[in-house]
């Protein structure tokens, strides 16, 4: 659910008018209208002043992507070529290599 689905349906469940939850919340029914409707995205402030004029609190909260990979990441590695992708391969296996080695010294070292 979106902010603008969340405070359309809470006014609605609510029994409030556009016009009554922008009094509330001291801005205009119009705004209330544009929030709604999805032309602009509120701001979590905006969206929690909405919520609270209804005397609703938001929750905002986080939840693992269903995937190991950061899209954006996988998105801009797959816009590279096939040789740039395999050399940026072969320099982490490189410096896995040496990290690996990094820690046996170390712990040869103890």
């Amino acid at each position: 659910m979106n902010g603008a689905e969340l405070v359309l349906s809470t006014r609605k469940r609510l029994g409030l008018s556009q016009r009554r939850l922008a009094l509330r919340a001291g801005t205009t029914q119009a705004a209330v209208s544009r929030i709604e409707r999805g032309v602009v995205s509120p701001t979590f402030t905006t969206l929690r002043e909405l919520m609270l004029a209804m005397g609703e609190e938001p929750v905002l909260s986080s939840r693992r992507l269903p995937t190991d990979w950061d899209p954006a990441h996988m998105t801009s590695t797959l816009e590279r070529g096939v040789e740039e992708r395999l050399a940026l391969a072969l320099s982490w296996n490189r410096m896995a290599v040496q990290l690996a080695a990094a820690g046996r010294s170390a712990r040869d070292d103890e």
